[in-house]
């Protein structure tokens, strides 16, 4: 007799996968968008001509929208610090988060913000980690998986004995990324990783 499989609601896989889909039911919006209150969930997408990144605009193209080149969160202060931050005052972390990527994305000299659409959704705080990693699991988003270093921030003065960031190699530009170590990888070495990574 074929035993069927009990499907519970509440496990924590299916509510990441309800709340993943809740994301990608909205709309896209232009990045950033118009200034919104919360914390929450997102993911941006790329339909520029930026030759490497051909295989994602494609997927992406005439308002497909369905391939990220990168997800993330932006959370309340108190979740940041260690707890959950139940409770605590968003403002607009989520907003902020994204308009503190789309700076890094007009700083550099090889992306135009133009080419960038994003998807947001406003998240209860204990549900956000784990929207975020559903999305990442389900697409596993260029920025996210290969080309590191999209969401760095500066390190601050006495800090910058670190190497850059893989994605500042391929989109140079941000000031405070030039005063940081060279890679010990090329661009071209990290463009060759990424066809292979996009290849369909």
């Amino acid at each position: 007799m074929k035993e069927e499989t009990l499907y519970n609601p509440l496990d924590k896989n299916n509510l990441g996968v309800s709340v993943a889909d809740a994301l990608l039911a909205r709309s896209v919006s232009n990045l950033p968008p118009e200034p919104f209150v919360g914390a929450g969930i997102y993911a941006l997408y790329y339909v520029g001509d930026f030759p490497a990144y051909k295989p994602l605009v494609r997927k992406n193209k005439d308002g497909k929208f369905q391939a990220p080149i990168y997800v993330g969160k932006a959370v309340p202060a108190g979740a940041r610090k260690g707890g959950f931050g139940l409770g605590a005052p968003t403002g607009k972390v989520l907003f902020k988060r994204l308009s503190e990527h789309a700076e890094t994305i007009s700083d550099s000299k090889n992306l135009r913000i133009e080419d960038f659409f994003c998807r947001y959704l406003v998240v209860d705080d204990i549900w956000i980690p784990l929207g975020e990693s559903l999305l990442i699991e389900m697409f596993s988003p260029l920025w996210n998986q290969l080309i590191d270093g999209f969401g760095n921030h500066d390190p601050g003065k006495g800090r910058y004995n670190q190497q850059s960031s893989p994605w500042d190699v391929i989109h140079p530009g941000r000031r405070w990324a030039e005063r940081l170590k060279p890679n010990s990888k090329t661009q071209n070495e990290f463009l060759k990783n990424i066809k292979t990574y996009l290849k369909d």
